[in-house]
């Protein structure tokens, strides 16, 4: 049986907002995407406010937009580097090397050496052979290292490709050492879109069993927790507050590590910061069936999988989606314009839409601002990359 969602739009946007946005976009051509900035200063300040103790390293590759990228500058956010393309157009944006981590673990060395000559000093590592490449070119630099997590419960989990086991942690650590590196703290990633806070509670307490490990062992007094992503942007299907999320994960440190709190806690947000902020407008192309007797129709849009809607890939992520139109709704199967056939956005989970609606009709997608234009495709059956545009 299929999933049906019914939602109030004033879930997920104000009249006032929304009203915007359709104006602002009606002499735009589709698809593109509508950039709210005062979402994301919303979102940057709530998490000031509910995670005063840690350092905001923005997710560049959730929203690299410039004006995006800027805004975040100027309220005084750092910034989780995944290339050197980034780090190009960080520099170029006037952000100073120290407000930077190069947080792949993933990496050749010549780009390790590109940071390191650009000035950037923290480093994330996973792997003896990717601390090798540190210690020739990056020398003397900080780095942590990323631990294996499951990401249960994370609607886009992270797992196994990143991190690795404590028991591996704790040789790269002493290797770092050997290395002439300096071992500067632990980090994790509890999956993207988590809805279980409880994987924080799992990772800091692998983390604070590292920490004492470390100083008792090695006496190497690691100073930092990276806590990475994981927070929530606001899909169709509900999660917790941030200041619940952020209660506990308070009491997690408390538990892990008392009265003693490491130096230096960071996090580092992509989704909960620019999701929120971005709405694709699309267009219906076609309504079709495939036979006389299927109960479902076929509303294809002219964006999909290949324009930025990656992450419907096993309908992982649910959008919010509006259609214009009045009267009775029917349920349909949402598919994109290319000619790949994995191009299909929800079959399984099925969309309400006004039976009154039509070819031609405009479709709000919601909560697209992370994860959209930075993962559409370049050219694919000659589509150009999704555009974007600030809210003005």
């Amino acid at each position: 049986m299929k999933d049906q969602y019914h939602f109030p739009l004033e879930n997920f946007i104000t009249k006032e907002r929304f009203d915007r946005i359709k104006a602002f976009a009606k002499d735009k051509e589709t698809p593109c995407l509508i950039i709210d900035l005062d979402i994301i200063r919303k979102n940057y300040e709530d998490l000031r406010k509910n995670l005063p103790f840690a350092k905001i390293f923005y997710a560049v590759k959730a929203n690299p937009d410039d004006a995006v990228v800027s805004l975040l500058r100027d309220l005084g956010s750092n910034f989780d580097v995944a290339t050197r393309y980034e780090l190009d157009q960080l520099l170029r944006l006037g952000i100073s090397p120290d407000r930077m981590s190069f947080g792949n673990t993933i990496k050749k060395e010549k780009d390790i050496a590109y940071f390191y000559e650009k000035g950037v000093r923290l480093y994330v590592t996973d792997s003896i052979t990717d601390l090798d490449k540190l210690s020739r070119a990056a020398p003397g630099s900080k780095v942590f290292f990323r631990l294996l997590t499951e990401g249960l419960g994370a609607d886009w989990p992270l797992s196994k490709k990143f991190g690795s086991h404590p028991d591996l942690a704790r040789q790269l650590i002493k290797t770092a050492v050997r290395f002439g590196l300096e071992p500067y703290g632990i980090s994790f990633h509890p999956g993207s879109q988590q809805r279980d806070v409880g994987q924080w509670s799992t990772a800091l307490t692998t983390v604070s069993q590292l920490f004492t490990w470390a100083r008792d062992d090695l006496k190497v007094n690691l100073k930092m927790i990276n806590m990475g992503g994981g927070f929530p942007a606001n899909y169709i299907e509900p999660t917790d507050s941030l200041a619940q999320y952020a209660d506990d994960i308070k009491r997690f440190l408390d538990n892990g590590f008392k009265n003693d709190w490491p130096e230096e806690i960071i996090i580092e947000p992509g989704r909960s910061m620019a999701g929120d902020s971005g709405v694709i407008v699309s267009e219906i192309i076609n309504i079709a069936k495939k036979s006389v007797h299927e109960r479902y129709p076929w509303v294809f849009l002219d964006v999909g999988k290949f324009g930025g809607l990656i992450e419907t890939l096993d309908e992982a992520i649910k959008y919010p989606i509006y259609f214009e139109g009045e009267g009775p709704a029917v349920d349909v199967i949402l598919a994109g314009p290319t000619c790949d056939s994995m191009d299909i956005l929800y079959e399984k989970t099925t969309y309400m839409m006004p039976e009154s609606a039509r070819i031609g009709d405009r479709v709000y997608i919601l909560t697209t601002g992370a994860y959209t234009q930075s993962y559409s495709s370049i050219y694919f059956n000659g589509f150009p990359p999704l555009k974007s545009y600030i809210l003005k």
